[in-house]
């Protein structure tokens, strides 16, 4: 019995991997590979190809991992992949980053129309895409979750599509939108979990799943 907690901890941690490595990995390459001078949009193309190509990859690794390593795909996850292999392709194939920065904004509406679209028939459409409850939360407590996630699903992407339109390859600054993909878009995503926690308490969940909303938030793009 002692040996639960830890075994749990250690599958948090691999899914907090599972859902953030292949953005960490995008971001980490890109940065390796950028030039130093901005306005060489060439190789700020050739940046962002060689990242994407990572970021293709390190989305495989983790479904692998997900699947043979925590036992199974998320729908959300398994969708989140498609889009990222799928965009992924069309950036690397045709040589346009356009691609890799639209894929966020295709994710956050199509799931944020999703939830709501669930959530105006009575059903808790993130209970089905995440194939994972929360220990004790009720139904009520599902479908104001599954609300609250897809309208911030469609603010993130109004969010992303105002950032790319300001920070792209052709104004010169597509690292900007890069750097924002990890330090506006991640915590912005932890901080509207914590405004969740309060809610999600009163509607039943338990500490065990407290815990678990905490590492395990929906991959957000």
């Amino acid at each position: 019995m002692s040996e639960a907690p830890a075994k749990k901890a250690k599958s948090s941690w691999i899914n907090v991997l599972v859902d953030w490595g292949p953005v960490l990995a995008f971001f980490g390459m890109y940065r390796y590979l950028a030039p130093s001078d901005s306005d060489d949009a060439l190789a700020v193309v050739g940046a962002a190809i060689g990242a994407t190509g990572v970021f293709i990859v390190a989305a495989i690794v983790a479904l692998l991992v997900s699947k043979f390593v925590l036992g199974g795909i998320s729908r959300m996850l398994g969708l989140s992949t498609l889009l990222i292999v799928g965009f992924g392709a069309l950036t690397v194939l045709l040589a346009d980053p356009f691609w890799i920065q639209l894929k966020p904004t295709a994710f956050y509406i199509f799931f944020g129309a999703v939830l709501l679209g669930g959530w105006m028939r009575g059903k808790a459409l993130l209970q089905w895409a995440l194939e994972a409850a929360f220990d004790g939360l009720s139904n009520e407590g599902w479908l104001k979750l599954s609300r609250n996630w897809g309208v911030f699903f469609l603010f993130l992407a109004a969010l992303n599509e105002i950032l790319r339109q300001i920070f792209n390859v052709e104004n010169g600054n597509f690292g900007t939108w890069v750097d924002l993909k990890l330090w506006l878009f991640v915590p912005l995503s932890f901080l509207f979990i914590f405004t969740q926690l309060p809610m999600l308490l009163r509607h039943g969940l338990s500490v065990e799943g407290e815990k678990e909303e905490e590492t395990t938030p929906p991959p957000t793009g």
